[in-house]
């Protein structure tokens, strides 16, 4: 097609820029404004009138139960300063004393609008920074009986802050996800509190856990990889403990490796049966990301070991697109035989990588690991199972809300039932019972 003549641009931006043309223009904005406007005043609108009428079912419901404890505690309610929608003050009624009924009150706050079912976290105006008070989109919500940070806390996978989970929910907020976030709060209620303060070290089925959060997980492995000294990290989960019951090798390994993380749902109800809570679900696959991120532009390089032939350059190849900045200084498979396991380690020597992860499965990443680790020349090195699955994406991971749930297991058993089924269903009740049995007092 001809590229437009001098005269006829002119033309163009004459009439796009007459009096005429800005009007259209100003009215088409206004237009675009006002669609958006609707739609999400719609949505607001709908979200409320649920809220309304679900609260006032619930205030039918539990009439008798409010009468009563009006009559018998004196005074009945208490009110706590809040800030709701728009940074608007309010107060939070909740009844007098402890009880499982302590929060009906909070149904009438929703019926007069100033809180919901779901939303972000209702703060006290203390909590509220200037910064906090400028962040209009975090308090265009209504503050919520239940909120994402609340779910995942109990889930031991709040990695982030609590504002990036309340910028999550406001950006994604829809009727049907409230409603999922208000599914997944009753297995979070069984889960028990995230905890911020317990012992550095728990033991499990005498396996020392180190009970590090996420970010101090981060940091010890940067700090370390910027050392002298070489470190080896093991992931430990239900059937990782399991092992280790067996296998008094494997133990060992345990023993004498520098950090030990707990990963999955099974350490921390294990934790909450042996009176050690445990503070965060720190596994592998959580951590990549996050550590790719950490190592981005520092010059430490990762070299990636293990998986079936072409896994591990497909995850090469994805940290590559998500973080450039990251050097993977090498990769290679785990499918070389005993006499080519020198060669391999001279070749993770020559890359000049600081961190190694090996994923060939435990117990033998681990025992490898602590065989090669001084040899390899890196400074930390970690046994990953099958991680290099899924971000080089042979197999799809669980979506976020089965693992809120601590349902992730369900999922991969769903993926490979064949291969999974033992481990999930019988290895999962003889860990139960072999904690139970330590919880009684018994041995192994």
């Amino acid at each position: 097609m001809p590229a437009p003549s001098r005269e006829a641009l002119t033309e163009q931006l004459n009439a796009r820029f007459s009096p005429a043309g800005l009007r259209r223009r100003r009215w088409r904005r206004a237009l675009h404004t006002f669609t958006w406007v609707t739609l999400l005043a719609g949505l607001s609108g709908l979200k409320r009138a649920v809220d309304f009428c679900l609260a006032l079912a619930l205030v039918v419901l539990l009439s008798p139960v409010i009468v009563l404890i009006a009559l018998l505690r004196r005074p009945a309610l208490e009110k706590t300063p809040r800030v709701g929608r728009w940074c608007e003050p309010f107060d939070e009624l909740a009844l007098t004393g402890p009880g499982i009924f302590r929060r009906i009150p909070v149904l009438f706050n929703i019926l007069r609008g100033e809180m919901s079912f779901v939303g972000p976290r209702a703060v006290s105006p203390g909590e509220l920074t200037p910064r906090q008070r400028d962040a209009r989109k975090r308090y265009s919500a209504r503050p919520g009986l239940i909120c994402l940070w609340w779910i995942r806390k109990r889930s031991n996978i709040a990695y982030s802050s609590e504002a990036e989970f309340d910028a999550e929910y406001v950006e994604s907020q829809t009727l049907r996800g409230d409603f999922g976030i208000a599914l997944r709060a009753i297995p979070a209620l069984l889960y028990g509190e995230g905890v911020a303060v317990t012992q550095d070290v728990v033991s499990i089925l005498d396996i020392s856990i180190h009970n590090l959060t996420m970010s101090d997980a981060l940091e010890w492995i940067v700090e370390r990889c910027r050392g002298t000294s070489p470190g080896q990290i093991c992931f430990v989960n239900a059937d990782c403990a399991n092992l280790a019951c067996r296998n008094q090798d494997y133990l060992g390994v345990l023993h004498k490796a520098e950090l030990v993380l707990a990963d999955g749902i099974g350490m921390k109800l294990a934790g909450k049966l042996l009176g050690s809570e445990i503070r965060q679900n720190v596994n592998g696959t959580d951590m990549f990301p996050r550590l790719c991120e950490a190592l981005s532009g520092t010059g430490l390089g990762i070299y990636l070991l293990g998986a079936r032939p072409g896994i591990a350059a497909l995850v090469r190849d994805w940290v590559a697109e998500h973080y450039p900045a990251t050097i993977v200084s090498g990769c290679r498979d785990g499918y070389f035989t005993a006499e080519q396991e020198p060669e391999v380690v001279r070749e993770i020597a020559a890359s000049g990588a600081s961190l190694l992860l090996a994923a060939f499965g435990a117990p033998r990443q681990d025992h490898w690991i602590r065989q090669h680790l001084a040899d390899t020349g890196v400074k930390v090195a970690m046994g990953v199972g099958g991680l290099f699955d899924f971000y080089s994406g042979r197999i799809p991971r669980a979506p976020v809300w089965m693992r809120e749930i601590g349902a992730e297991w369900v999922y991969r058993f769903i993926q490979e039932p064949r291969r999974m089924w033992r481990r999930y269903f019988v290895g999962n009740a003889v860990f139960l019972w072999r904690v139970l049995r330590r919880r009684g007092g018994g041995g192994k």
